[in-house]
């Protein structure tokens, strides 16, 4: 995952099948007004919940725009990345089981979908139960993201997961003690909100009693 040897940045190609960037002019209280902003794909996140181990199953991967993101903010540039002074760690990050919504299949199937190539568990639609709708990235996408749960079981382990062609995914479970100190006041992590979100929302909602009040 973090064997990464060459970083460097380029133009945004016009075709590209993932963000289109725009600028929208609109006129409010009579003032005419711009805003930047980037179509993307919606998604969907999911929760999984491992009830044979009690564990909270997550995925860790590299991503180009957390390293972007941290070098910027150290360096208030980025050009051809020093993979010594940053290396590749640096933009690996622990998120929720997640996927773009690009198929003309309902949500709740590709969220089944992304359990399976992400994680390895084979669950019926049925299974998964959706948690709450939401907008991301109000500020550059404003892109609908659905959140689901979902208790599997070791016997719905069908491989080992790890994403499909050439995606990078490693399988990680959390104990609940290591999920609420992701969660905890003071806490830094490499995660996006939704993914802390949704720790709070099963810390709150479906984590067993006696595991939720230690």
């Amino acid at each position: 995952m973090e064997n990464i040897t060459k970083v460097w940045l380029g133009p945004l190609p016009a075709d590209s099948p993932y963000v289109q960037p725009h600028r929208m002019y609109y006129v409010q209280n009579g003032v005419e007004k711009n805003w930047d902003l980037l179509k993307v794909h919606d998604s969907v996140a999911i929760i999984l919940y491992n009830t044979t181990r009690q564990k909270l199953v997550l995925v860790k991967q590299f991503r180009p725009a957390v390293y972007h993101g941290v070098i910027t903010t150290e360096l208030g540039t980025f050009d051809k990345a020093d993979l010594k002074a940053f290396p590749p760690a640096i933009g690996v990050t622990l998120e929720l089981c997640a996927g773009i919504v690009d198929k003309s299949k309902s949500w709740s199937e590709i969220a089944r979908e992304e359990v399976l190539e992400e994680c390895g568990y084979d669950v019926s639609v049925e299974r998964i139960e959706q948690v709450m709708v939401y907008r991301s990235g109000v500020g550059s996408s404003g892109a609908k993201q659905a959140m689901y749960y979902c208790e599997v079981t070791d016997a719905d382990k069908a491989n080992s997961g790890g994403g499909v062609e050439d995606e990078m995914i490693e399988v990680v479970e959390l104990s609940l003690p290591e999920v609420k100190r992701m969660v905890q006041q003071g806490a830094v992590n490499n995660s996006p909100p939704s993914c802390l979100m949704g720790l709070m929302w099963f810390l709150a909602n479906k984590a067993p009693a006696e595991a939720a009040s230690a």
